[in-house]
């Protein structure tokens, strides 16, 4: 036997004790607090808030204090000696302004947009909670399905150099031939050398996992011997399809893009609409100096009245960016086309994926059942010298296969069925806590 030190590492670290393992729920809890791209998610939902104040501003009114301070040094000749002279002269100016818009159309639509950018931000943020979900679920499996094949691969290398040392034994004792123990050599060397790319694969599934969750996973929690996967409720893909296309988050984002953009051309419009303002303001002047020609005081007064304002021409400029923004918003209301079929797409795919893969567990769990029985029989049928060694090496290499695509297919139903509720926009945490109660914790 070569690598024995090897395989016995492998399995200590495969069967160690389950006690300590993270479950899928503490995975996801770690992912909310560390993972980058839903912190980047969650800032701009925060930025999002601040839209409704900033357009808001423009229906407020502004107020401004502003003032001014100046010396003014003067020479004055004259031939009258009596004229001349110089001084130095101070004035002093502070002005207190109010103004309120009246009719400002650009304005009120800025506001409008503003309230909208919240629910735009409200559902890319909600996206992105989705998103997070399957990633973590996606990347969990990931795990889990590298791990189950390192296992599948130990358990059939012990199978096999169980095989090889019958085979040696039996050529010894002259009952068969040496090419059955080349058989079992070859099978037990290239079981060796899958177990090195699944430790690989699985030290790469890993490190996919700790860049969600920003630090080493460890341990994982496994799923259940025998779990019982359910199929989707409703079991009609029309209900799916019809909620993707109203309720996915991606579509709810593009609905709003378009209302966005009908404003936008309404904000442009404003362009050739004339503008009411009312002002009012409050000033202060002071002078004085000596030697000059202006005299010493102070002035105070008040104003209060309605400034309005009617755009002429503009060079063509308002007439192109309202044909711009009435181009951008077909390109909204086709973006939003294309995200319904993309999310009718993702649910009609996600429901096959379910319903096929519930298909397909029942059959590779029933492939099991054979397989061990075919294996069994091939033991049983070498061992009275009706079967030959390859018989029982491809039995073994059969019921492996099996397992591992059976454990396999089980995840993949478990993810298309988070995948079909975030397309159809209902995926919750609630969900990935259900799917937590299929692991032996």
């Amino acid at each position: 036997m070569r690598n024995p030190v090897i395989a016995a590492l492998l399995a200590g670290a495969l069967f160690s004790a389950q006690a300590n393992a993270a479950d899928l729920l503490q995975i996801y809890k770690d992912a909310l607090a560390n993972d980058a791209q839903f912190a980047s998610a969650r800032a701009s939902q925060v930025a999002g808030l601040e839209k409704p104040t900033q357009g808001r501003a423009g229906l407020l009114p502004t107020v401004a204090l502003s003032g001014s301070d100046t010396r003014t040094n003067s020479n004055y000749a004259s031939d009258n000696p009596l004229v001349g002279g110089s001084g130095t002269n101070y004035a002093n100016n502070v002005q207190l302004n109010l103004v309120q818009p009246l009719f400002r159309w650009a304005n009120w639509q800025q506001y409008e947009q503003g309230k909208l950018s919240v629910v735009a931000s409200d559902a890319q943020f909600s996206q992105a909670q989705q998103d997070l979900i399957v990633r973590v679920a996606q990347a969990y499996f990931d795990v889990l399905t590298a791990q189950d094949n390192l296992i599948t691969l130990h358990a059939q290398q012990v199978a096999i150099s169980e095989q090889l040392a019958s085979a040696k034994r039996n050529f010894e004792v002259g009952t068969a031939t040496i090419t059955d123990t080349h058989e079992a050599q070859a099978r037990y060397d290239l079981v060796i050398a899958q177990e090195f790319a699944g430790q690989s694969d699985l030290q790469i599934k890993r490190s996919a996992l700790q860049q969600i969750i920003g630090k080493e996973a460890g341990d994982l929690s496994m799923l259940k011997v025998g779990i019982k996967l359910d199929g989707p409720k409703p079991e009609r893909i029309e209900d799916w399809v019809s909620s993707a296309e109203q309720q996915n988050f991606n579509v709810v984002a593009s609905q709003v893009a378009v209302e966005i953009a009908k404003r936008t051309i309404e904000i442009n419009r404003a362009g050739h609409y004339p503008t009411v303002d009312l002002v009012a303001g409050r000033a202060r002047n002071s002078v004085g100096g000596q030697g000059g020609l202006n005299g010493n005081g102070v002035s105070t007064g008040n104003s209060i009245g309605v400034q309005w304002s009617v755009p002429i021409f503009s060079g063509f400029a308002v007439n192109s960016r309202v044909t711009e923004a009435i181009a951008l918003e077909d390109k909204a209301r086709n973006d939003l086309e294309a995200a319904r079929r993309a999310a009718a797409l993702g649910a009609r795919q996600a429901y096959v994926g379910v319903t096929s893969g519930l298909a397909q567990v029942k059959a590779y769990e029933a492939a099991e059942i054979s397989s061990q029985s075919a294996l069994d029989s091939n033991k049983l049928g070498y061992q009275v010298g009706v079967r030959i060694n390859i018989d029982v090496l491809n039995a073994q290499q059969q019921l492996y296969t099996t397992r591992q695509t059976l454990a396999k297919a089980r995840y993949d139903t478990i993810m298309s069925g988070l995948r079909l509720k975030a397309a159809s926009g209902i995926l919750k945490e609630d969900d990935l806590a259900q799917i937590n109660m299929l692991l032996d914790h």
